[in-house]
């Protein structure tokens, strides 16, 4: 028996990456996994089935659902889709997210516009068509990927800072009005983490931060899905509301 035997774990953005690191490790504790994912070509939708045969290979049911996490309508439909392949929806994980840095003087319109909506209004849309089911069924952990930008900030990155800000105040709010009815809501606030985008960056950058973090290394997305972890299982279940940043002793 696992920690998450018997529930239904709904992760969005998670064809790669952190939130492919989360659905793997609740397909370790026993959970059936939906995930969703945006495909704009064949690449992409071969590397959303890769990954759902490496979850079902985990001897749980793994089905993923193409689409885009920012369209309110498209997610509406996604989630009853999902509510009727599973039957539960039990654990929800807001992972969808992009970048598109630049200062302030110089970020346009569409680039505020783009990471906004899929970061925070990606969360809004899969918390208000899910709600109704956690509601229902009398409790359910929705779990927010946030960032410690959004605790502290980041010059040139005010829209992806604001969106991970808008994440932890959307888990505090909606933790104050699902708790009554034993749905919990927490964040998480990833540090640096080794992931293909970070390694993609500067050697001089990536030392710059190193000196940064008390621990002196990155940390991997298996650190953050097993945060996850802790939040979606019942080892948390008088958890909700919270902020937990994972990030080395970066960020005290």
């Amino acid at each position: 028996m696992g920690l998450l035997t018997g529930k239904t774990a709904l992760i969005t953005g998670a064809a790669r990456g952190i939130g492919k690191a989360v659905a793997m490790k609740f397909a370790s504790e026993g959970a059936n996994i939906a995930f969703t994912d945006l495909v704009l070509n064949d690449e992409m939708a071969a590397g959303l089935e890769a990954t759902r045969k490496e979850i079902e290979a985990l001897g749980v049911t793994c089905r993923a659902y193409a689409g885009n996490a920012a369209d309110f309508e498209e997610t509406q439909k996604t989630v009853k889709q999902i509510h009727e392949d599973f039957g539960s929806i039990d654990v929800l994980v807001n992972n969808a997210g992009i970048t598109k840095d630049g200062l302030m003087l110089r970020m346009s319109e569409a680039q505020w516009d783009a990471v906004l909506n899929v970061n925070l209004k990606s969360a809004f849309n899969f918390i208000h068509a899910c709600s109704p089911i956690m509601l229902r069924q009398r409790g359910g952990s929705i779990i927010n990927m946030a960032s410690v930008v959004g605790v502290h900030g980041n010059a040139g990155q005010c829209n992806y800072a604001a969106s991970k800000a808008g994440m932890i105040a959307l888990a505090k709010s909606i933790a104050q009005e699902l708790g009554p009815k034993g749905v919990r809501a927490n964040a998480v606030a990833p540090g640096f983490i080794e992931t293909a985008m970070t390694a993609q960056l500067p050697e001089d950058i990536r030392k710059d931060w190193m000196k940064k973090i008390p621990l002196r290394r990155g940390g991997q997305t298996e650190d953050i899905a097993n945060v996850c972890l802790f939040l979606a299982s019942d080892m948390s279940s008088y958890v909700s509301g919270q902020v937990i940043q994972i990030d080395g002793g970066m960020n005290m």
